[in-house]
Formats: structure tokens, sequence, C-alpha cells
């Protein structure tokens, strides 16, 4: 039996986004029209639209495993970051571009920053199959963002963090927002970064649990 994604894309929208207050028409919208299922594995296409994070690369090599972030958490991030049609986004933790794909359809262009380098080559073969024509993909160090199409009007961070190094706060322009997830499990607080003459203000949003962003995580101090 072949899966009816289109209707499994409405299902998710209706019981799983709207149900955690998104109520962003461009964000609803967005939602419905990327098709979730392009940027996963095949192996696990049958998974794409359940409400968790779906692993989109295994830990290998000493790399660490990547995820797609569950539907009804990006959504919430994305909402809010308030994204609008003119804005410059810095997507960090692209994976396989799935936000960046949302991203496209809300901003004016998005630069896609994944620090994998086969992820990266695998989301710019998917976003140019769906025709996300305003989306870059770029390799580099997460915790470096890329500052050479900044500065932002929004910076997405996809994934919990411990920290954000100066060099990405640096890169938020006049007015712009940092969105991130800081702590991990239920510990984990989603929080907006707004720049404002120079000074970067921060406000707690909501408690929100979302997978560790590798390149952000503290280094355990030794203890004798």
């Amino acid at each position: 039996m072949v899966a009816d994604f289109a209707e499994l894309r409405r299902k998710m929208v209706d019981n799983q986004i709207r149900t955690v207050d998104v109520t962003d028409l461009s964000v609803l919208e967005a939602f419905l029209i990327v098709p979730r299922e392009d940027f996963i594995p095949q192996e696990r296409k049958a998974l794409s639209y359940l409400d968790s994070d779906i692993v989109i690369c295994p830990a290998q090599g000493g790399l660490p495993a990547c995820y797609l972030m569950g539907p009804a958490s990006l959504a919430k991030l994305l909402q809010l970051a308030a994204v609008k049609p003119s804005d410059i986004v810095l997507d960090i933790g692209a994976n396989s571009g799935y936000c960046a794909a949302l991203l496209s359809k809300i901003a004016g262009s998005v630069i896609a920053l994944e620090g994998n380098k086969t992820l990266s080559e695998q989301a710019a073969e998917i976003l140019e199959r769906n025709q996300c024509d305003n989306v870059v993909v770029v390799h580099g160090p997460l915790e470096q963002g890329y500052a050479a199409e900044g500065p932002y009007d929004v910076i997405f961070i996809e994934g919990s963090v411990d920290f954000i190094p100066e060099a990405i706060f640096d890169q938020m322009k006049e007015g712009g927002r940092l969105v991130v997830v800081e702590g991990h499990g239920n510990a984990g607080v989603a929080r907006i970064y707004i720049k404002e003459d120079e000074i970067i203000s921060a406000r707690r949003a909501f408690n929100l649990a979302v997978k560790r962003l590798p390149g952000f995580l503290k280094t355990p101090d030794f203890v004798f």
C-alpha cells in the first residue's frame, strides 16, 4: 500500500502543529507544501509524519548522529522566529535541508549551514529537486556560523546548545533575531535573542526538548 503523503502532511499540520498553538499562516502553509518525506532516508520514509525526531545520519566514524527535528517542535521555533518575506536567514545545522526548505517558503533567502559534508551534499541535491531556488547550502563548522553572507535578519539554530559562540552573535543584523534551544532534555528552554541599538537581549519563550547540536556542547571539566 502506497502512503498518501499529502494527506499525512495535512494531518501533521492539523493534529500535531496546530495543537501546540502554532497559528502563523505562513508557517502552517510551509509545512503543508514541503514534502517532509523527501528529506528522510528511504528506509525511514514510513516514519516521515510521526511527531518525533528522525535519524537522518547514524553515528559513524567518530561523528555523532544527525536528526530531523519533530514537526511540532520545529514549527514552534519557526513561529518564534517571526520570519518575514524580506528576511535573510542563516540556518545552522541544516541536516538534509528540511528546515531550510520550510524557510525558503517564508523568507527572502536562506543560507543552510551543515557540518557533515555528505549531508550538505544531499541537502543541496534535495533542495534543488524541490526547486528551493532561494536556498544556498554551505559546508563548514557550525559554531563559526557563515559570516561571508552576513549579517542576517534571522539566525535559526537547529538543535539544543550549551552556549552560543560570540562569532554567531556578531552575524546578527540590527533588529535581527536568533532562535535557539538552550539546555537539554526537559531542562531545554527556547529563547529568542534580539539585537537593538547594538545591544543583544534574550527572552525566554517556552520549554522544549530537542536533540543536541554538535559543536555547541561544553567539554566536561577534568576532575581528579
